[in-house]
């Protein structure tokens, strides 16, 4: 059988593109009942029988015959030994990659992350301390996969920010551990691990067992099952964000070779079918020179199934009346990777603003943000960049308000607050402002 990678060929000037454009876009992230009921049984299990619950589940899922939890916590000299096994071409990329991940995280610590105070004229101190997580969690997929490069991106900021314990888990399906996800582990400083995934994992980490100690956080993508649970335990401990399929847009002017944009949309759709590939571009004869590209390379992709199902499930190649309605348009989607395929990114960069991450000019491929770029490769997703960020070290910090009153600034700021709080109706409030007022 010969496959066809066929995305929807949409073109602004037509009079249903408001409509067609809308159905490409939809996704829903409603989870399944099913999985919602299968999660909610497991987090409650574990809640309530600790390590025997995330053993019996792991086990189960993924066919492992340990006898007891602390079996499958991974040791430092385990995470070493992985690394220093490593051929030497794998190991100076990973220690490349974590150099610059970390040289990133900490000039965005320097920038976003200090803390800071000041004195007003009566001597009053108003300022923001800012103090990292005690404990976080990192959740590395498993099975199909592996992540390594999901170490660098969750542990490094965490580590930059100054949080002082990170605990990986990572499921390991019939007990196969991937060396470059604990060696990755070592270099990013992963305090403890744990071969443990699916929903049990997070449950372990929010409710804490006899094993796996209970965390501040959780942040890294999974499954839908790791998805539902994460949102559950919201609010027992944060999370980053509920991840939907990945995103790819490309904004292009026509001067980029077309293979290198039909490159660039595979590496999105190869993730999984509900992946989301878009062209953006003012050129029809290139939107055709892309497709072509497309028809050309599809054979050769060894992920060829699932990226021909992406493509043609929620693919779309938009032709546009400029560059600036491209704009337009990709503010409206706020996608998750946002490439911008021109010879004047520069010109564009200013119209967007909606994106997990801004990728600018022809040699600034998506998978260089993945990988070793530097920012963080954890994004928004489904629009939500809209309103939302990518990973940084900002997740694992907190802030708290400082504020110490002088004398001098008491007489000020307590004839205001006795004020506002009898208009309220709080009297306790007020009177604890009207005793440190000075007596006449």
């Amino acid at each position: 059988m010969i496959l066809k990678a066929a995305p929807a060929r949409l073109s602004t000037t037509s009079a249903s593109f408001d409509a067609e454009f809308k159905a490409r876009l939809h996704w829903s992230a409603d989870d399944d009942a099913a999985i919602e009921k299968v999660v909610a049984d497991i987090l409650a299990d574990v809640q309530k029988r600790g390590d025997d619950a995330v053993l019996e589940y792991t086990n189960r899922f993924d066919k492992l015959g340990a006898k007891t939890l602390p079996e499958l916590e991974l040791t430092q000299a385990e995470l070493k030994a992985a690394f220093e096994a490593l051929p030497a071409v794998q190991r100076d990329a990973l220690e490349s990659a974590a150099r610059r991940v970390r040289s990133y995280h900490e000039a965005q610590k320097k920038a976003s992350g200090e803390s800071w105070s000041y004195r007003d004229a009566d001597g009053t101190l108003l300022g923001q301390k800012v103090t990292p997580l005690d404990r976080v969690g990192i959740y590395v997929p498993g099975g199909k996969a592996a992540y390594p490069s999901s170490v660098l991106m969750n542990a490094i900021p965490a580590h930059v920010a100054g949080v002082g314990e990170i605990i990986m888990v990572v499921p390991t399906p019939k007990g196969e551990k991937n060396q470059l996800v604990l060696a990755a582990a070592y270099v990013a400083g992963v305090t403890r691990g744990f071969t443990i995934g699916g929903a049990q994992a997070v449950a372990a980490l929010a409710y804490g067992t006899a094993t796996v100690p209970a965390v501040d956080k959780i942040t890294g993508p999974g499954n839908a099952y790791v998805a539902a649970a994460k949102r559950r335990v919201f609010g027992t401990v944060g999370i980053d964000m509920i991840a939907g399929p990945s995103e790819i847009l490309v904004l292009a002017d026509g001067s980029t070779p077309p293979e290198w944009v039909a490159m660039d949309l595979f590496s999105q759709a190869e993730h999984d079918e509900l992946a989301q590939s878009i062209l953006l571009c003012p050129d029809a004869a290139y939107i055709d020179r892309v497709q072509a590209e497309i028809d050309r390379l599809l054979p050769t992709m060894p992920r060829a199934e699932i990226i021909a199902a992406s493509l043609n499930g929620r693919g779309a190649l938009i032709h546009t009346k400029s560059m600036e309605e491209a704009c337009d348009i990709s503010n409206r989607i706020a996608p998750e990777h946002l490439e911008v395929s021109s010879s004047e990114p520069d010109r564009w960069e200013p119209l967007l603003r909606h994106a997990g991450a801004i990728f600018l000019g022809a040699f600034t491929s998506e998978s260089l943000g993945d990988y070793c770029a530097g920012p963080n490769h954890v994004l928004p997703t489904s629009g939500t960049a809209r309103f939302s960020s990518p990973l940084g070290v900002y997740d694992f910090q907190k802030r708290s308000s400082l504020i110490e009153v002088s004398e001098a600034g008491a007489q000020v700021l307590g004839p205001i607050a006795v004020t506002l709080a009898e208009g309220e109706g709080l009297q306790a409030h007020a009177e604890a402002a009207r005793m440190r007022l000075r007596k006449i």
